[in-house]
């Protein structure tokens, strides 16, 4: 019985313990909340700064705090801390505490911890003699990761985690007031610690105090080996950065470590490009890891700025060499991955001077040519550079290894292309202005835009997308999905006058293929009847005269396919005296999913059937336009298109809010056009309601999802995924409308208010 006894004791304190794990944490959150409610921040930390240093009333050990002590043994405690802290004055805090152990069994045990203003101590008791086992020197590198409730649920204990360079403690407490209380009075000490500098630091600010004196610079290039190329590993950044993991970071499932360690790793990977057979995929990952690490770009340009740097005497030695030896060659990775670094992401203030320096000093010193072709062509990109969403490509980075653009394919509607150079700085307005300009567009009162597309998808892109960016994401994407075709399309985009086009022009041709798109979608509503002769137009555009010869494309590329699977959708799928499912469950399972198989074949025969039909009459339609040249089949079918009042519009599908509350929703088409704004049902051809542009007063995001246009006293309000493609397109047509009205001062002016207007976004386009 007493062993029964005390295992029913056991088991109900580990269920006490879980109890209070999962509902233990309010009551522990309250109680610091009482006690520092005035060191709150905005964001419910502490502040550090705030925080009162005093020896923990309440800790995890179990030591009993002063509730509920008489009066004299209370009084007798109070004289004995006060004595305490006069014998100690440089203590700031101390009290009990468990602490993680590696290499034994025993996962936690409890020490005495001692925080002063330079270190972080533990000992083995409270005793004035207690043995000091380890201690943590505080710096300004050191840092702090807070407690958090993942780790109390998990285990049961409110954790810090303090990280110095030798050393990582991983503290833990029973007590969430006292965890954070051990936190702000650590994150105090290291706030008060002067800042650390490296001497590659210190080294660049001699540098740039003796920049107008080339001897006393040659000097200390001379006596500091730790400015000069290497080929000894490093086992230290060059740079100052805090101690700690990334696992807590949102880069932690990337397998990273910490900060300086992926530092000292960079520069091991640097020093592999003098023998990388294939340098290219090694420049690609340092610069991922560039990208995933915002700190570790100035680590890497100061590695590239040493492993290029050499001193005056090393100089005079490089002019008897060639520039074909294999040392020099092997010496140019570092020059041609510096080149794609300044074509990817800019350096802080402080390493961008220390960097202009050092290529103005290799091309003074240098006789090396392709040395000094590297840093002018540097120079020149550092002035041009915005950090990039993606790194370089294969292709741009082979062509930034030889200094060289690379060439950018530009399709166009009417299955025509054109291959034009850029570089890793040229956005789509460029590119934009490049196209009209070879294609004789530049006079043109409509403007145009750059859309990525594939079979089944297309976004316009914003005037300052950076088209080597696009190039890369298309490679990532090719690799992911090969089946998918993506590519460059430049496009007619705001329709500002379609009635002056000259039929011989190639904008002509462009407005005629948009305006096919729309049909094959099913964005140009339009009767049956007008649908089959657009198709047999189609037809007669692209092969000429009828020929039982001649092959012609499917139905889905001349006729939208929508209309076809609507006009089955309303016949009756299942026949009549069909019969009814057998009893059973398994036999009335098994005898539903046959019935859903037949069911879909009977959908697709219907669909071939219908597709066959509507084909038949279509070809009728073809042969009855024997001898319309290619030109009077495009005007009779921008004729037809043109009888829908919304002709030239670019129609989004949103859900209207029809009350401004949003308990009621409609989903409709909202049409962009240069004249005004208008709601279409889907495939009806009148429009519910035409805003015109003159009575729009402003027009925005007011959440994630939902567009504002206000007109006069209303507000309409349409939730959809395009929103950044509404907002730049409207941005366009009233920009282009202000231009075309000249600058007077009735032109037409936006009031969007602050709460409704984003950051104005980019124009994807501009007149040309």
């Amino acid at each position: 019985m007493p062993l029964q006894g005390g295992c029913w004791f056991l088991c109900c304190r580990q269920g006490f313990s879980l109890l209070g794990r999962d509902h233990g944490e309010k009551e522990e959150e309250e109680s610091f909340e009482l006690r520092n409610k005035d060191e709150l921040t905005f964001n419910g930390r502490p502040g550090s700064g705030e925080v009162t240093i005093s020896q923990p009333m309440h800790s995890a050990n179990g030591m009993p705090s002063l509730s509920g002590v008489p009066e004299e043994k209370r009084s007798l405690i109070i004289q004995q801390n006060k004595m305490v802290q006069e014998e100690d004055p440089e203590v700031l805090v101390k009290g009990w505490l468990l602490k993680e152990v590696t290499g034994s069994w025993i996962r936690q045990r409890r020490f005495w911890f001692v925080l002063t203003a330079d270190s972080l101590d533990y000992y083995s008791g409270p005793e004035r003699d207690a043995r000091r086992v380890n201690t943590l020197v505080l710096t300004s590198l050191c840092s702090v990761l807070w407690p958090d409730k993942h780790t109390y649920k998990q285990t049961g204990y409110w954790s810090l985690t303090v990280y110095g360079r030798k050393h990582c403690y991983k503290l833990f407490t029973k007590h969430f007031n006292e965890a954070v209380h051990w936190a702000c009075a650590v994150q105090k000490v290291i706030d008060s610690k002067a800042p650390v500098d490296t001497p590659t630091l210190l080294l660049m600010r001699d540098i740039e105090e003796n920049k107008f004196n080339p001897e006393a610079v040659e000097h200390i290039y001379e006596r500091n080996p730790i400015l000069r190329y290497t080929q000894s590993p490093l086992y230290a950044p060059l740079l100052p950065f805090p101690y700690g993991s990334l696992e807590h970071t949102p880069v932690s499932g990337k397998g990273y470590t910490s900060i300086r360690e992926e530092a000292v790793r960079l520069f091991n990977c640097v020093q592999q490009l003098e023998s990388a057979p294939e340098p290219i995929p090694l420049i690609q990952g340092l610069l991922q890891t560039c990208l995933d690490l915002r700190p570790l770009r100035d680590e890497l340009y100061c590695q590239l700025i040493k492993q290029t740097s050499v001193s005056s005497h090393t100089h005079a030695h490089t002019r008897a060499q060639s520039n074909t030896h294999p040392q020099s060659q092997a010496r140019l990775r570092y020059w041609q991955l510096l080149t794609c670094m300044s074509c990817t992401f800019l350096p802080s203030s402080n390493v961008l001077k220390y960097l202009r320096f050092h290529l103005k000093r290799v091309q003074s010193v240098c006789v090396d040519l392709e040395v000094e072709s590297y840093a002018s062509f540097i120079c020149h990109s550092l002035e041009k550079t915005r950090c990039r969403e993606c790194v370089p490509s294969w292709e741009e980075i082979q062509g930034l290894m030889g200094r060289q653009e690379i060439l950018c394919t530009v399709h166009y509607p009417g299955q025509g292309c054109c291959q034009l150079p850029v570089n890793s700085h040229t956005t789509a307005n460029e590119v934009v202005k490049k196209m009209a300009e070879r294609l004789g567009l530049q006079d043109s009162r409509n403007t145009f835009a750059l859309f990525e597309q594939n079979a089944c998808w297309e976004r316009v892109l914003a005037g300052g997308t950076i088209i080597a960016d696009v190039m890369t994401r298309f490679e990532n994407l090719s690799a992911k999905e090969p089946d998918s075709q993506w590519r460059l399309c430049f496009k007619l985009y705001c329709l500002l006058d379609t009635d002056n086009i000259s039929t011989d022009s190639i904008e002509y041709l462009f407005l005629y293929e948009q305006c096919h798109e729309m049909v094959i979608r099913g964005q140009l509503p339009a009767c049956e009847d007008d649908l089959l002769s657009l198709a047999a137009l189609r037809l007669q555009s692209l092969l000429g005269d009828f020929s039982t010869l001649s092959p012609y494309p499917p139905l889905e590329q001349v006729f939208p396919s929508s209309v076809i699977e609507a006009r089955v959708l309303l016949t009756p799928a299942d026949p009549p005296g069909c019969p009814s499912f057998p009893g059973g469950l398994l036999a009335g399972t098994l005898w539903g999913h046959k019935r859903r198989q037949e069911k879909d074949q009977r959908l697709r025969a219907r669909l071939r059937e219908e597709g066959a039909v509507v084909m038949a009459t279509v070809l009728e339609r073809w042969k009855a336009l024997a001898g319309y040249s290619r030109r009077d089949s495009m005007a009779a079918y921008l004729t037809i298109a043109r009888q829908w009042s919304g002709f030239g519009c670019t129609l989004y599908e949103v859900d209207f809010y029809i009350s401004s509350t949003g308990s009621f929703s409609q989903r409709l088409w909202l049409g962009v056009a240069a004249s005004c704004v208008s709601l279409y049902r889907q495939g009806e051809a009148e429009a519910l309601e035409s805003l015109p542009i003159g009575q729009i007063c402003s027009y925005g995001v007011s959440d994630s999802n939902t567009f504002r246009i206000t007109a006069g006293d209303r507000d309409l309000l349409f939730e959809t995924t395009k929103l950044t493609e509404i907002m730049q397109l409207m941005n366009a047509y009233f920009s282009a409308t202000r231009r075309q009205l000249g600058k007077t001062d009735d032109c037409i002016t936006m009031e969007t208010t602050p709460k409704l207007r984003p950051s104005l976004l980019e124009l994807p386009s501009h007149p040309v």
